[in-house]
């Protein structure tokens, strides 16, 4: 179906990608734009993907095994949304990454991407938007509509400013979908909610605005009407959108289960793409809302849609997997529109601003009309408006100049060009057309302008046209019109050669750059040098040879330009450019050494002929280069022998880095052999510097051998700092001693860290230095503390004792006494040192040193001196402590007075001395489990529980306690019997009974409570005591929990009870809340534990209190005994149950007593509730009266429940009466229908007014058989729509149709008469009066629901009213169906015809045809008349000719010819054979020329008519087959036909054979006319050989003639032209000759040299020079130098 509007295809078919079909649904399948598909999948094995399609790419499946509720891919970016739980998280697929994640605070219901950078999330109660940039989390931005609530969100869209959203939701309601939307301003912050089902946003520029509106579009489905709407929300800068409805059709055989689901627009085409949910596709005109088309695109339900930029359509997906996109056609929509919906408005309209073909007559014809009526403007706007050339050519433009100017207004041509411009750009004949005026009157700014805003096509016309007044312009305009000739001419006419080769680059064109280089070679050196570099260097490039380029400079004698050429091409160290880089180097070491040695110095080149340039190097005096380039030692010992001191010593000392680390120490040892003190330094630099490739430990070996001492310790110098040899550290070490340097001797031992410590410190001791402090240092730093002491006291050095301790290191003192006492010195001696570094000494390393050797009392001195001064160090007064407790000096004073011991070290040395000294140290210095040890090792247990009463630590108390411990028994008894006894501190008291019930000691407990509340006197009151007694009696020993609660009074029952309780001592409980009168309690015990409820009446009645009562009460409550309870609670006057009291009456069915309880709480509350139990129960017990009293009186029952509840019970006569009393005409009237007072109801119900009343009522009616109450009833409900199905249904399944009919009847004079009745009356006609329909239809057409009468009419095969209301319901294909199928009853040929033109599906059309050709042939081409302009020609004749009518069908073959259609021409060309019309046959060959031309031939050339054979001969003509054609003409003796044939061929073979043939038949004349026909292809050779043999040349003298003629004419046109050439080349000579004479560089000029400008080789003034008169530069003496050269060195 080729003419369809739209195109329509299947992009992908998921299921063939491996996606099952449980995986495409809703909530598994999202799809944000037709770049990405994203599904959620569940395997068979159970496991859970994420699926990512790019349709692009759709082989390329990415599958993810990972866990989410939902997965949602980004329309533009390869981002993926997961929500897991609450969390939602985005995915880059690409940097396999987390961007950001957030929490939500509630579920989230759905999400889509209303952009590329917005995520918007519904939960149930809000929206939110998540931007993918930055940290930020879900804003809200607005509150989801109350009218959502309960609904499931199937959509969210927004505008392009997000300054307008829609939120589109669906529900189920009276079994339809229903739809509802919340559409919300965020600039006013307002919402509204509009009943619909899908919706969606646009820009539209309204006629006459510039700024686009923001356009609503909104379709919806309810049960009385399917609209379409569009409407303004955001205003442009233009007039108003009116607002647009229209009706949107669905087909009644689906019924109301369709609905929209999507919609999408095209901004481009203006079209509104709206999918319903069972697969139809419905087209709207945005701007009118008008419907373009409408068809069924899938079989399957469509759940998700997405619009399609690459097609400006939309892209579904449906149940069955398959990815479906519908787009405009560009090529037929304009002609459907035309031809099915002859919208000719619309047509124009689309095709002007979408530039689509198919109006093209319709602009023409407007045009014309409007040229003709003077109403040049609108004719302007029409041409302005026209898509492609029709109107927009050089006719059109010439049409307007021929309008004669009106005075005082503008030309009609100028305003047709101000139109166009402000269209857009004007076209090619335009624009040429509009500059040549404006360049005549010297506009060029307005020129440039358009040019700027791109309203011009540019072209090399109107280039042509622009340079003879600007070449600037010009050149753009060549440049956008890809002139490339003109451009390249432009700009080497403008001197611009560096944009030559961007813009050949860039439009790949190839010029010739060598010619073009050779011009600017001439004219411009410098520029020519420039450009060569550009040519070689450029990307994409070389465009030329650079050997060529230099051979072309040299043979110019342009030697700057060539060494400025090769250093700029030469910009890399290529092997390739050997010979350029030696070439470039010889150059300027030839004439500009300087320049030379710059250039080696940039060590770019490495590739050149370095033997050759190292001797010119040399010869230049450039001796620093010169070994660079040598590599043999000869020529490197040769130049430094002759030149080394007027080499760089720098530069030296490099060198040396390049030979081989022999050679290096020869050299060096040389230089040391002959001249040491001259060569020490540079040596040392040499050393210095390759020290880690000759090795230190070389270099210090040589420098002994000459010992040159200070010459190793310059070189040390410069290596310690970042050497860690330890050898070289040392050897630092040693020659600094050696020359004398003592404090570098000093400060290396001091701050190295790399020397040998042993060695060195052996060395000092051998130096013997005049200062011992090196040493010291040394000794101090790696702690040979002992031989340093040994070494001094061995040398009498005692003062360097003294300093070191006094001085320098007071904290290894210890150490140092230690090693005199070890040295037997005086003890004298030793107190004066010690006494003399004073509080400098540690002390613990002192007593240590000291009381390892037994000489403690040495200390006591020093250590008396300390505590004199304050000292507080724990390690003095330790050490005080042992020297009193050895002393026996009172040490327990000592030790029970001093603060600063450590209790730990002093109690572990008293422990073998005297455990009760140890007992004091551990007791002050609270260590625990130190005393505990102690105290159980010598059975000190009474000390030890007297410790542990008072320390009152619980962890302490469980540790003696434990069953580990095995004296845990003796500490028990003496904590019982001395030390608890002892004490009267209660809050020991309380540690050491929380101590023992945390060990769990009941009984050891019990004995410690007995000891001290029934025994002792201090505590025997104590109240929390005594419920420690009973408690722990309750957990231990129950049988004595009676005996405590009699002896004991201070005890807390109340809490102590519930304890007893838990325990199962019910009655010790009892009696615990009976002696301390907590009379509820013990009854609740008597009631819920004991369970008693007669001992619980007794206690009650002699208690005689409310709140027993009402314990007692609510047991007998619970236990079923109402009339008790009830007894009970009236006593209590308690009111508090009476919900569970009227309950339980209700179940024992107890009323009597009930309006007892009920009358005591409504005296001592007013409660509603109460009341309305009261009325109830003076209607069960059938107090009526009472009743009635009561509700009269003042109450505030709620009468209207107990009605309800009175009614539900069967107590109508109740329930009469309260509803009577409230006026609830409504119940009262289901009242007087249950007590079957019809008439009754009938006046109730008109009171109260409601169509559920009346419903109600009418059906109790149609059960009686009271019809006229019954239709009394109706009257008022059929005026609602929603019920009038139910009421129909109710009459029919009784079989009561005639009353139905009747009561439908008389309520269509009703004013409130409806859709529905009109339709609901139509139904009933099809099926039980069908006589009466086609009146009904007639006269309530346009009040009927015609697709469900339409329905009707299906059923009920009523097949003439089925044609009307699919005429008039525009449903023409379905009309026509019908007539087809059904036509004995429902066809007639004028309405056939009037109705055809009109269907949608194009299948009906050669339905239509057979059908004709069937049942009414004679009227065929009648109906062809009206269908030519639509059908598919060459389907058409097909099915005509397959049915054998074709001679038929004649006129409408002959009518249709012009379109030029194969099959039409064919069929034609058929019938004129069969009737012999060869004239008719021409003609139709000649118009049209679609048909199967070889086929018709070879049927014509064996015919037996000779114009068909004629006809046959041109065919073959037309189709160049000559040698057939004029084969066939010569059988026929056609000659003429022949000839012509031959002419046209222009082939030379067949004028031959044709001439050979008049020869064989001696046609002599027709031989002459062949000559003369085919003269422009004839060879003269074999036409003059053909003439000689067979004695004619006369014939063919005119030809010779003319021949002749023109040979000669071309020669002398090609001498003239040879003499032009070599003139010009001769004048091109000379003027270079005259060039080159003109200048020469100067080389001897240093200042335009490579030195001089800082590394670039610079060009020379183009004038003011002349040639130097210097002889080596003399382009012969050059070549034999270079000769010479290239011999000598056998070539560069």
């Amino acid at each position: 179906m080729t003419n369809l509007p739209i195109r329509f295809q299947e992009v992908l078919q998921l299921t063939n990608l491996g996606i099952g079909s449980n995986s495409i649904g809703f909530s598994t399948l999202t799809m944000e734009s037709e770049k990405y598909i994203c599904i959620r999948e569940t395997t068979p094995d159970d496991k859970n993907n994420v699926v990512i399609i790019d349709t692009d790419n759709p082989s390329q499946i990415l599958r993810k095994q990972m866990k989410t509720d939902a997965a949602i891919m980004n329309p533009k970016e390869p981002i993926l949304a997961l929500k897991i739980g609450q969390v939602l998280q985005l995915i880059s697929i690409e940097q396999k990454m987390q961007l950001k994640s957030c929490q939500m605070q509630e579920p989230l219901e759905f999400w889509k991407w209303i952009s590329p950078n917005t995520l918007a999330l519904i939960t149930s109660t809000s929206v939110y938007h998540w931007t993918k940039e930055g940290n930020s989390d879900p804003v809200k931005v607005f509150d989801r509509h109350p009218d959502l609530q309960n609904t499931e969100i199937i959509n969210y869209r927004s505008d392009s400013t997000q300054n307008w959203l829609v939120l589109v939701a669906i529900h189920q309601r009276d079994g339809r979908v229903v739809g509802r939307i919340q559409l919300y301003s965020v600039e006013k912050q307002i919402s509204q909610s509009i009943e619909g089902h899908a919706a969606c946003f646009a820009n539209y520029i309204v006629p006459g605005a510039t700024r686009p509106s923001t356009l609503f579009a909104i379709s919806s489905r309810t049960q009385n009407a399917s609209k379409i709407l569009v409407l303004e929300v955001s205003k442009g800068d233009g007039p108003n959108f009116q607002k647009r409805a229209s009706d949107v059709f669905y087909p009644p055989e689906i019924g109301a289960s369709d609905f929209p689901v999507a919609m999408q627009i095209s901004e481009k085409y203006e079209v509104i793409y709206m999918v319903t949910k069972l697969g139809y596709i419905h087209l709207f005109d945005l701007g009118t809302a008008n419907l373009i088309y409408r068809n069924r695109i899938s079989n399957e339900n469509i759940f998700v849609t997405a619009f399609e930029e690459s097609t400006n359509g939309i892209i579904a997906v449906n149940r069955k997997g398959q990815v479906l996109s519908v787009s405009i056609d560009d090529k037929n929509i304009i002609p459907y529109i035309c031809n099915t919906l002859n919208n000719l408005e619309l047509a124009i309209s689309m095709a002007c601003k979408n530039n689509l073909p198919g109006a093209e007559g319709l602009l023409t014809t407007q045009f014309e009309r409007y040229f003709q009526q003077g109403q040049y403007k609108e004719a302007a706007k029409v041409a302005a408006d026209s898509p492609g050339s029709i109107l927009r050519n050089l006719q059109t433009i010439q049409k307007f100049q021929s309008i004669p100017p009106i005075p005082d207004q503008p030309s009609a041509l100028l305003q047709y060009f101000g139109m166009l411009l402000e269209k857009g750009k004007l076209n090619k004949v335009e624009s040429l057309e509009l500059v040549r005026p404006v360049l005549a009157q010297g506009k060029k700014p307005i020129l440039e302008k358009w040019l700027t805003e791109d309203k011009l096509e540019c072209s090399e016309q109107l280039g042509d046209e622009v340079r003879p007044h600007d070449r600037k312009l010009a050149l753009s305009i060549y440049y956008r019109a890809n002139a490339s000739d003109k451009v390249i001419t432009l700009f080497a006419e403008t001197g611009e050669f560096d944009k030559i080769i961007a813009y050949c680059k860039k439009f790949n064109y190839k010029p010739d750059f060598m010619f073009l280089l050779q011009r600017m070679a001439n004219a411009n050196p410098m520029g020519a040098a420039d450009f060569a570099v550009k040519l070689v260097k450029e990307e994409g490039g070389p465009y030329i040879d650079a050997n060529q380029v230099v051979e072309l400079f040299s043979a110019r004698n342009m030697i700057q330009e060539t060494s400025n050429f090769l250093f700029a091409i030469l910009d890399g160290d290529r092997p390739q450019d050997a010979n350029l880089q030696t070439k470039l180097l010889e150059i300027n070491l030839l004439h500009a050494p300087q320049n030379a040695d710059a250039i080696m110095g940039g060590q770019k080149f490495t590739h050149y002929n370095r033997l050759r340039i190292g001797g010119l190097c040399e010869k230049a005096g450039l001796y620093q280069r010169a070994l660079e380039h040598y590599t043999d030692l000869a020529d490197i010992k040769r130049v430094l022998s002759h030149a080394g001191h007027m080499v760089n010593q720098e530069f030296l000392v490099s060198y040396f880095g390049s030979l081989n680390p022999d050679d290096r120490m020869e050299c060096m040892r040389d230089f040391l052999r002959t001249n040491p003190r001259q060569n020490l330094q540079l040596v040392v630099a040499i050393a210095v510097s390759y020290s880690d490739q000759i090795t230190p430990e070389a270099i210090i070996a040589m420098f002994e051998s000459f010992r040159l001492y200070e010459g190793l310790y310059l070189y040390l110098t410069q290596v310690v700092v970042t050497s860690t040899s330890p050898e070289v550290h040392f050897k630092y070490i040693e020659a600094a001693a050696k020359i004398n340097q003592f404090k570098e001797v000093e400060r290396m031992c001091r701050d190295s860290n790399y020397y040998d410590p042993e060695k060195t410190r052996d060395f000092l001791k051998e130096a013997k230095l005049p200062d011992q402090l090196p040493l010291i240092i040394v000794c101090d730093r790696y702690e040979f503390i002992s031989d340093l002491t040994n070494y001094l006291y061995k040398n009498n050095l005692s003062k360097y004792i003294e300093a070191y301790v006094q001085k320098i290191n007071p904290v290894n003192t210890p150490l140092v006494v230690g090693a005199l006492l070890d040295l037997d010195c005086q003890e004298d001696y030793l107190r004066n040192l010690i006494m003399s570094v004073r509080n400098m000494c540690p002390a613990d390393s002192l007593v240590e040193q000291v009381e390892k050797r037994n000489r403690l009392k040495l200390l006591l001195p020093w250590l008396e001196a300390r505590v004199a001064e304050g000292n507080i160090e724990p390690a003095v007064h330790n050490a005080l402590a042992k020297i009193y407790i050895d002393s026996n000096k009172n040490p327990e004073a000592f030790l029970l007075h001093n603060q600063f011991y450590d209790s730990k070290v002093v109690g572990k040395y008293c422990e073998k001395r005297d455990p009760y000294l140890s007992f004091v140290a551990y007791k002050r210095g609270l260590c625990d489990y130190e005393l505990i040890e102690v105290t159980n090792k010598n059975t000190l247990f009474k000390n030890q529980a007297r410790y542990l009463v008072e320390r009152q630590d619980p962890d302490l108390w469980a540790y003696v306690l434990s069953d580990q411990n095995e004296y845990k028994r003796s500490l028990i008894d003496q904590v019982v019997q001395t030390a608890l006894p002892e004490s009267t501190n209660a809050t020991e008291v309380s540690a050491t009974v929380k101590a023992f019930m945390d060990a769990n000691l009941p009984n050891e407990l019990i004995e410690l409570l007995e000891k001290i509340v029934l025994e002792g006197k201090e505590f025997k009151t104590a109240k929390e005591l005594q419920n420690l007694l009973i408690l722990t009696a309750i957990r231990a020993d129950k049988s004595r929990v009676t005996d405590y609660i009699n002896r004991l009074d201070n005890f807390d029952g109340s809490k102590l009870a519930p304890i007893a309780i838990e325990s199962q001592l019910y009655e010790e409980a009892f009696f615990m809340y009976k002696k301390f009168q907590f009379n509820v309690e013990a009854i609740d015990v008597l009631i819920t534990h004991i369970g008693s409820i007669e001992r619980a009446h007794d206690f009650a009645e002699r208690c005689n209190q409310t709140e027993v009562y009402s314990k007692l009460g609510v047991a007998q409550l619970k236990a079923e005994m109402v009339k008790e309870c009830i007894e009970s609670f009236i006593k209590a006057n308690d009111t508090e149950h009476y919900q569970e009291v009227v309950a339980a009456a209700e179940r024992k069915d107890e009323y009597e007593d009930l309006v007892k309880f009920l009358q005591m709480c409504r005296k001592k509350i007013k409660e509603p509730a109460i009341e309305s139990e009261l009325i109830f129960a003076y209607a069960k017990v059938n107090k009526l009266a009472e009743m009635e009293d009561f509700i009269n009186s003042p109450n505030s029952a709620h009468i209207q429940v107990v009605g309800d509840r009175c009614f539900e019970n069967g107590l109508y006569e109740a329930a009469k009466v309260l509803y009577t009393n409230i006026s609830n005409f409504s119940r009262l009237t289901s009242c007087l229908v249950k007590l079957g007072q019809y008439q009754a109801a009938v006046d109730a119900a008109r009171k109260a007014n409601s169509t559920k009343t009346w419903k109600e009522v009418s059906a109790a009616c149609i059960d009686a058989k009271e019809f006229r109450l019954a239709q009394v009833c109706g009257i008022n409900i059929i005026v609602h729509g929603d019920e009038l199905e139910e009421l129909i249904r109710q009459y029919e399944d009784r079989g009561y149709f005639n009353e139905l009919i009747s009561l439908l009847e008389s309520g269509l004079a009703s004013e409130r008469a409806h859709v529905g009745m009109f339709t609901e009356l139509a139904i009933l006609y099809s099926k039980y009066k069908e006589e009466k329909l086609m009146e009904h239809l007639k006269l309530f057409y346009s009040r009927l629901n015609v697709p469900k009468v339409i329905k009707a009419c299906q059923a009920n095969q009523q097949w003439p009213q089925l044609t009307y209301l699919y005429i008039h319901y525009d449903e023409h294909d379905n009309a026509i169906q019908t007539m087809i199928n059904h036509s004995i009853e429902a066809w007639d040929h004028v309405l056939f015809k009037e109705t055809i033109p009109k269907v949608a599906k194009l299948d009906l059309y050669y339905s239509a045809i057979s059908f004709y050709l069937e049942e009414q042939p004679l009227l065929i081409n009648d109906l062809l008349s009206v269908l030519s302009p639509r059908i598919d020609h060459t389907r058409a004749v097909t099915l005509i000719r397959s049915l054998g009518h074709l001679p038929l069908v004649k006129p409408y073959l002959v009518s249709a010819q012009d379109q030029n259609v194969a099959a039409l021409n064919e069929a034609l060309n058929e019938l004129y054979v069969e009737e012999e019309d060869y004239e008719s046959l021409r003609s139709s060959i000649d118009a049209n020329s679609n048909f199967g031309t070889i086929a018709l031939a070879q049927k014509l050339e064996k015919h037996e008519l000779l114009e068909f054979r004629r006809i046959a001969a041109y065919l073959y003509k037309k189709n160049n087959r000559w040698a057939q054609s004029v084969e066939l003409s010569k059988k026929d003796k056609l000659y003429k036909d022949a000839i012509q044939s031959a002419s046209d061929s222009k082939n030379p073979a067949i004028g031959e054979e044709l001439l050979q043939y008049f020869v064989d038949q001696q046609n002599h004349s027709a031989f002459a006319a062949c000559l003369y026909t085919c003269y422009d292809f004839l060879k003269p050779d074999a036409v003059i050989e053909l003439a000689w043999r067979n004695n004619i040349l006369n014939y063919s003298f005119p030809y010779l003639i003319q021949y002749v003629k023109e040979y000669t004419t071309k020669v002398d046109q090609l001498v003239d032209d040879f003499k032009a050439r070599q003139k010009k080349t001769e004048e091109e000579k000379e003027q270079q000759n005259i060039e080159s004479s003109q200048y020469q560089p100067d080389l001897t000029n240093l200042s335009y040299g490579y030195a001089a400008t800082g590394g670039m080789l610079a060009l020379p003034p183009a004038v003011g020079y002349q040639q130097p008169q210097q002889q080596m530069y003399n382009p012969n003496q050059m070549m034999g130098g270079f000769q010479q050269n290239y011999n000598q060195y056998g070539g560069f």
